[in-house]
């Protein structure tokens, strides 16, 4: 009789990264698409004009930060990566939210937009919806409790 592996149907919450597999890889996919956009926008506009508008630059190379950290912990297994990417999402729906109402209530602090700026509306708003549905998947594919 063979053991049946703790990321199975069986044991979806097992020691496993069943993180990674399904929806998991389209989501991996798209906070890698983000990673790279976001870096690349941040890279160019600081680079290029970061005395017109600091601090949304800055914001644009943290947005970009977190999603580099989301993909690589999304795509890692084990519960210290689970932490992690927990709190990648979690940064990122918080900075999406505070950013974006002050990017709504306090536009001259705002000259430039950021990813986040206006809740992700030069995104499609996927910036706000895609925290959203992270959260959702790493719910569902939590690790179990440590054996006692």
């Amino acid at each position: 009789m063979t053991a049946t592996p703790a990321h199975t149907e069986r044991n979806p919450r097992g020691t496993g990264n069943t993180r990674n597999t399904g929806p998991g890889r389209l989501l991996i996919a798209v906070y890698a698409v983000f990673a790279i956009s976001a870096t690349a926008r941040a890279g160019y506009q600081i680079l290029t004009k970061f005395s017109e508008a600091p601090l949304a630059y800055l914001l644009s190379a943290f947005a970009a930060a977190v999603y580099v950290v989301a993909t690589v912990s999304l795509a890692k297994p084990g519960r210290a990566w689970f932490r992690v990417s927990l709190i990648a999402v979690l940064v990122e729906l918080v900075g999406v939210v505070v950013v974006g109402a002050l990017s709504v209530f306090d536009a001259v602090a705002f000259p430039h937009e950021t990813v986040w700026s206006l809740f992700g509306r030069g995104y499609a708003f996927i910036p706000l919806i895609l925290p959203v549905l992270g959260l959702i998947w790493l719910y569902r594919r939590r690790p179990a409790a440590p054996a006692a």
